[in-house]
């Protein structure tokens, strides 16, 4: 080999624009990706790549390449009850239809088709990895290893009986058992995922702190969900639900409070001290009403926040470019701050930050160089984002889901030129077809 000559790589993307998220704001402009062995190994301007060599190469001469979306909190399967509990409040949401729809529908089959479903919506619009916790997470793990997409599995934990378990020492050993299973998995990771203060009791969250210590994974928990859920505990409890937490031990950097609506200073306070991650749903807090998430105090106090798109079944949709323009404006009006939550700061809490929360940040969430290349391809050539004044910005207030053209994961292409490569979209429609039968007859 000459001595100049660079070796092979196995991918090299270049683009009109690099956002790399981390380190600091920055935009890169007639840059390149180069991918080696699932990982980045070097960002260069265009003029530079000229004479290397790639398995594959890819020029996107009108497109951001940024760090795929990391859906930090998801029920996936739940896709296929889209539409079917709409505009009614959380409590009756989930007693009066999500619950019975649950006890009648849900098995293998329906997590394996929901979760399909689901994981070709988000890989078309730009996630690379996502949190989920629902039931049969083993049915989860094999399609999202299939697909090639990242995933945090949350094993639910509940006190009382559902389809996957019947009490909660079995639903902690079926978390435990996955967690062995993909022990070595390079795509597949997990958590604990008692559902609620509310649905779990002292023991099992005890037994949840130690275990996830032991096993080095996160917490995954919906709490402070909406004001009645406290109202409820301090009746029943005399303590709010994140004192409760603090006193058994499990709020730490592993705990991901999802929701985290009405919090006190004081609570604000805790979880920057003790290093929990705070997962918004801004979507689905604002169509249940459920509350408002204080996103810019957060940040400004040293919480780490992450975005979630919650169940499509509350959403209605997984689309995380929607999810994030939503929380910049909802954030900039709950603040009273126009300058709340800026562009650069709603794209790190959309990818960097859900990372952070899931443990995964020095692997995944930012393009740099040794982190997996999971990137995605925004084209910019839609009327929305013209002219390119700034493709920061117009990530953020002015793109959907729609506009991503291509999606790697490791390096592997799972969207290209808008196609799924490993996906069956015809399948997909089928099962899904077939399961809105199944709901019309009820």
């Amino acid at each position: 080999m000459n001595p100049i000559e660079q070796p092979e790589s196995d991918l090299i993307i270049e683009a009109a624009y690099v956002i790399p998220v981390a380190p600091g704001e920055r935009v890169l402009k007639d840059h390149a990706v180069i991918v080696n062995n699932k990982r980045i190994t070097s960002i260069v301007p265009s003029s530079h790549i000229s004479d290397r060599r790639a398995r594959r190469k890819i020029r996107l001469s009108n497109h951001v390449l940024m760090p795929g979306f990391v859906n930090a909190h998801s029920h996936i399967s739940m896709s296929l009850f889209r539409g079917l509990a709409d505009d009614i409040p959380l409590q009756e949401w989930l007693e009066t239809r999500i619950w019975p729809l649950e006890s009648k529908y849900v098995d293998r089959e329906f997590v394996r088709d929901g979760a399909m479903l689901a994981l070709a919506e988000m890989i078309s619009t730009g996630t690379t990895c996502f949190a989920d916790m629902y039931f049969f997470a083993d049915e989860v793990a094999g399609v999202a290893s299939k697909s090639h997409i990242r995933a945090q599995l949350a094993s639910p934990v509940l006190d009382f009986p559902t389809v996957w378990a019947q009490n909660a020492d079995e639903y902690i050993n079926k978390a435990t058992q996955i967690h062995d299973d993909y022990r070595s998995s390079d795509l597949i990771s997990t958590a604990f995922g008692p559902h609620a203060p509310y649905t779990v009791s002292d023991e099992p969250l005890t037994r949840i702190a130690a275990l996830a210590e032991e096993l080095d994974v996160p917490i995954h928990m919906h709490l402070h969900e909406n004001a009645q859920e406290i109202i409820d505990a301090e009746t029943t409890d005399g303590r709010r639900p994140l004192k409760r937490l603090q006193d058994l031990g499990i709020v730490s950097p592993r705990l991901l409070c999802v929701h985290a609506t009405q919090l006190l200073s004081e609570e604000i306070a805790l979880l920057a001290t003790q290093g929990a991650s705070v997962v918004h749903c801004p979507s689905s807090n604002m169509k249940l009403a459920s509350g408002f998430c204080e996103v810019d105090q957060l940040l400004k106090r040293g919480v780490n926040v992450a975005l979630g798109t919650d169940g499509a079944a509350s959403n209605n949709d997984l689309d995380m470019f929607g999810e994030m323009h939503m929380m910049a404006m909802i954030a900039k009006a709950v603040a009273n701050d126009a300058a709340a939550v800026n562009a650069q700061q709603a794209l790190e809490i959309a990818t960097l930050n859900g990372a952070m929360a899931l443990g995964l940040d020095s692997e995944i969430g930012s393009i740099e160089i040794g982190k997996y290349a999971d990137v995605c391809a925004v084209s910019l050539a839609p009327l929305s984002t013209t002219p390119v004044n700034n493709p920061l910005s117009h990530l953020v207030y002015a793109s959907n889901g729609s506009y991503v053209s291509h999606v790697w994961v490791g390096g592997t292409p799972l969207l290209t030129d808008g196609e799924l490569q490993t996906l069956d979209l015809a399948l997909i429609r089928e099962r899904a077809t077939y399961w809105q039968g199944q709901f019309s007859r009820q």
